[in-house]
């Protein structure tokens, strides 16, 4: 098959931004990894972003979009435009030489069980003002056909993976908002979502510090982890859930976890500590006990959590993206870019093992400019 440049774009459940990567490939195999860069939303937008997220709670039809989703769906649309149309310039890529870009939107609600999943972001509208084709609504084929759509990502990790020199089977572990692993060990991939990756500790440092994130770990480097609470949060159903599975991203929120009263690096240790313990969780779920974690994600970035992770997951190793020669920022968005490519030539892009459904199942809408 003829090699494609694809852009693909990734809004995740932490919104701090537009990922933006371009990758040379057939849809089967990695050709060519191009940058990649990130749009960050300034505060009001990402303001606007909660709020729908907030709003989307009473849908039951996916198509609607009342109110602020309406605005918030023109927000989604112009900041991946703005994104794409400076990483063009940045880089000086001619955008006639870009094939197809990926649009994964921002998924303001997941509910595969009532066959619901809502990612806002217009694709027509994105193709025509780039004038290059777009590929997107990725996820609904999928949930329409009973699976969870999600993880997504598998059918990019396995391609990855396949090549990597590293003990299998190997497991990516992609911490973003909510946290999925992908297991890879020569079959089709098996997936599943872990738990809360970022969201909770992101959620609850702007709550008690304002602040977006727990930036390095530094906060929860200093914190002790309250164990009891992490026991008890891991007592959660999802939990003992057999793969695939996956989570909306206020499945485990500040407001329904019962965190209690701790000080602010504690609570910060806490919730990384339960991240980390989340993903251990897994393990005896998976076809057999993986010998290589890598990472990615913003997860990757936080050395504290990465302790955590590696005490947990011992005796496997346990590696960022970019310490094997990936990217542990561009991962989604390069993912989103294979899909669309995926999508162009009637591959599948979900499986059984990833989301549950009962076949392989194409997916995505081409939006031509």
């Amino acid at each position: 098959m003829a090699v494609l440049r694809a852009i693909g774009l990734m809004s995740g459940t932490s919104m701090d931004g537009v990922d933006v990567a371009l990758l040379e490939t057939d849809g089967e195999s990695i050709a060519g990894f191009g940058p990649a860069s990130c749009r960050p939303y300034t505060d009001t937008e990402r303001t606007l972003l909660r709020a729908a997220l907030a709003a989307a709670v009473t849908l039951t039809d996916r198509t609607s979009r009342p109110g602020v989703l309406a605005e918030a769906e023109a927000l989604t649309t112009r900041t991946h435009a703005e994104a794409v149309e400076g990483f063009l310039a940045d880089h000086g890529i001619d955008p006639a030489s870009i094939n197809v870009v990926g649009f994964h939107g921002q998924t303001v609600l997941h509910r595969p069980l009532q066959r619901l999943t809502v990612q806002i972001g217009d694709g027509p509208a994105l193709a025509r003002r780039l004038g290059i084709r777009v590929v997107y609504d990725l996820r609904a084929a999928d949930v329409a056909a009973g699976g969870q759509g999600a993880p997504l990502v598998p059918v990019y990790h396995q391609a990855l993976a396949r090549t990597l020199d590293r003990p299998h089977p190997i497991a990516v572990l992609n911490v973003g908002g909510v946290a999925n692993v992908t297991w890879v060990d020569g079959s089709d991939p098996v997936a599943c979502d872990t738990g809360p990756g970022n969201a909770l500790i992101d959620d609850f440092m702007r709550a008690r510090t304002g602040q977006p994130l727990d930036r390095d770990g530094d906060t929860a480097a200093r914190g002790q982890v309250d164990e009891a609470f992490v026991l008890r949060a891991l007592a959660h159903p999802f939990f003992v859930q057999l793969a695939p599975k996956s989570l909306d991203r206020n499945d485990f929120a500040l407001a329904n976890i019962g965190l209690p009263e701790l000080s602010v690096v504690d609570g910060a240790a806490t919730l990384s500590a339960l991240t980390a313990a989340s993903v251990a969780r897994v393990v005896p779920r998976l076809p057999s006990v993986p010998r290589s974690w890598i990472v990615g994600g913003g997860g990757a970035r936080n050395p504290t959590l990465m302790r955590m992770l590696a005490a947990q997951l011992a005796p496997a190793t346990v590696e960022t993206a970019d310490a094997v020669g990936w990217s542990a920022d561009a991962l989604e968005a390069q993912a989103f870019a294979f899909m669309a490519v995926r999508s162009l030539r009637g591959l599948p892009i979900t499986f059984p093992g990833t989301t549950g459904v009962t076949q392989p199942m194409q997916g995505g809408v081409t939006a031509e400019p």
